[in-house]
């Protein structure tokens, strides 16, 4: 039997940590104090991410990280700037969470809502 268990609990958590990571940049670039607002940014950027690399194929990576900064963009003030600020706070902060989690053996590194982690 398989079980969907730990499926869900790996995407649960890889969400929680990539929204994290979005949580801490809008905080240190804009003030924005909004956890609830990360996770849905997060889930919005990976659909996004996932949309454009899946459909534009050989250069789909470069435009699938514009397109996570758009995101980011129109769901925080303060423009372009701001927005690939926040991007590279969030792949950094998670990037040294990461690290240490697999360092202890708690997770794999990868998390949801950020890319290329």
């Amino acid at each position: 039997m398989v079980s969907i268990f730990g499926p869900i609990v790996g995407f649960v958590v890889s969400l929680l940590i990539g929204a994290l990571g979005i949580y801490v940049g809008a905080r240190v670039v804009t003030g924005t104090d909004d956890y609830g607002y990360a996770i849905i940014t997060a889930i919005v950027g990976s659909l996004v991410w996932w949309i454009v690399a899946v459909f534009v194929p050989f250069v789909g990576g470069i435009l699938a990280l514009v397109a996570w900064v758009w995101v980011i963009n129109v769901r925080y003030p303060g423009g372009w700037g701001n927005a690939i600020a926040i991007g590279f706070i969030a792949w950094l902060s998670v990037t040294v969470v990461l690290y240490v989690l697999t360092f202890l053996n708690v997770v794999t590194a990868e998390a949801f809502g950020i890319p290329a982690v």
